[in-house]
């Protein structure tokens, strides 16, 4: 599947090496490296123990590889547009008007909702159950599965939320505001389109699903906890397929926005494209978005059987807490979720190519996220360190998702996209590695780690590789 995505994502123009100790010059539209490449190293671990990069102590029913990728993005809803624009340097944001607040900006999906539901659906369910649906239909398509010859009850749905419910609320009260606040104008429909479960049942009753599914509340870490779960309930023999992921619906609601106005964590720029701008020293804060991307996961010995595209493996991942500011990240413990993750991947810090942060353009979130890459790469001459919410905002439950799919075909194409969107870069958040304003070509990306922290200290960290054993 990548490999298509690498040829539809090339462009016509050269961009110089910005950021980062290691690479050449990229060209956009030269070819993709050596695709068979392999990645066989051994290393010594964060606990001093010797690791074997290929992790080839796992049997094949134990290793867990994605095989579909399905999206929407303020950036296109295919992998291959959302690379492309990457690339292209494009941002996603606009400006929209909501309820109280005027015009904000904002990044907006506009995928066809009809594609993959009817008009009754649509009517009696939400955006973020749309939003599942679509990106659960695009992966399974992707990854060339027939739902019609598989075990429904031996697939799970595991989708990741920051919240649930709020949308479905404010509409509701604005509705019944128009009738004198009469509550008998109130939607029937409303218990099953604000239970926390709705985006993954939706989607369970659109695909005829009957295994296992939930959403996972974790705040902005989402994205990356339903792949982890996903991963998890294979290991354990709990299903065969598993999609997983996260979603967001969040601009339709205006209570979010409020709410980071009112902590003086809204962004604002005079030209929208330029309001998310993480590490810049005029940062202002966030910019809200919705999307989507769930994953197609399966054993690799599964995948093989079937003679499936492998897009990666994921060989790593690390949820922990920071039990400390409902909203303030703690650096020792981002640092120590990082670690976490590149423990049981069995990886040094610098088997990784690839560090996607998660900053999302607070000034003290931006600056602790920093401290924690340094403290865990900070000696590593050959990682790229780069940013994906300067593209499109800051998804939510989504973000860990589609900034880990942003970044997948750098494994086939070799190419790192940069942080746009800074002019002056805040020297608190300076990072070795830290790739700027043009993409740079490296000369090897086989291993990329994935951060996703959220409030009330929730932390998440995903690495995949690209196999090749």
């Amino acid at each position: 599947m990548l490999d298509k995505v690498v040829r539809r994502a090339r462009v016509g123009k050269t961009a110089g090496p910005v950021g980062g100790a290691r690479g050449a010059h990229y060209t956009a539209g030269s070819g993709a490296g050596d695709l068979s490449r392999a990645r066989r190293t051994r290393a010594r671990g964060l606990d001093g123990t010797e690791r074997s990069a290929t992790l080839s102590a796992l049997p094949d029913n134990q290793r867990i590889v994605i095989t579909g990728v399905g999206l929407t993005s303020p950036l296109g809803d295919t992998l291959a547009d959302f690379r492309r624009n990457l690339l292209e340097g494009r941002s996603g944001v606009t400006t929209i008007e909501t309820r109280f607040m005027g015009r904000v900006p904002a990044g907006v999906c506009r995928f066809d909702e009809r594609k993959h539901q009817s008009n009754k659906e649509r009517r009696r369910g939400t955006r973020a159950g749309a939003i599942t649906i679509f990106c659960a239909r695009e992966a399974l398509a992707e990854a060339g599965i027939e739902l019609a010859k598989r075990d429904p009850s031996r697939i799970g749905v595991y989708v990741g939320v920051t919240e649930h419910g709020t949308v479905e609320t404010e509409n509701e009260i604005a509705a019944i505001r128009e009738y004198n606040y009469d509550t008998k104008f109130w939607s029937h429909h409303h218990n099953p389109r604000t239970v926390a479960n709705n985006p993954a049942g939706e989607a369970t009753i659109n695909l005829g699903i009957t295994g296992p599914h939930y959403t996972i509340g974790a705040a902005c870490a989402a994205g990356n906890a339903g792949v982890i779960q996903a991963v998890q309930m294979l290991r354990l023999g709990e299903v065969d397929l598993a999609l997983g992921g996260g979603v967001s619906e969040s601009i339709h609601s205006f209570g979010i926005f409020a709410s980071f106005a009112a902590q003086n964590a809204l962004a604002d720029h005079p030209d929208p494209t330029k309001a998310s701008r993480p590490f810049d020293v005029d940062r202002k804060g966030i910019v809200v978005s919705e999307g989507g991307a769930l994953f197609v996961l399966e054993r690799l010995s599964d995948a093989r059987a079937r003679g499936a595209s492998i897009v990666c493996e994921v060989v790593g991942y690390a949820m922990n807490s920071d039990a400390g500011d409902p909203v303030l990240p703690t650096p020792e413990r981002l640092a120590q979720c990082m670690k976490k993750a590149l423990d049981r991947a069995r990886l040094n810090p610098s088997d990784i190519d690839i560090v996607n942060t998660h900053a999302t353009g607070t000034e003290l979130g931006d600056i602790q996220e920093a401290d924690a890459v340094r403290a865990v790469f900070g000696s590593c001459t050959e990682v790229y360190v780069n940013n994906t919410k300067s593209y499109i905002g800051h998804a939510m439950g989504a973000a860990g998702a589609l900034e880990l799919a942003g970044n997948l075909p750098a494994l086939y194409d070799g190419v790192v996209h940069p942080t746009i969107n800074v002019d002056r870069l805040d020297e608190r958040c300076a990072m070795p590695g830290l790739v700027l304003k043009e993409p740079r070509r490296a000369s090897k990306v086989d291993v990329i780690l994935n951060n996703s922290f959220g409030m009330l200290g929730i932390n998440s960290v995903v690495i995949v590789r690209r196999v090749t054993d």
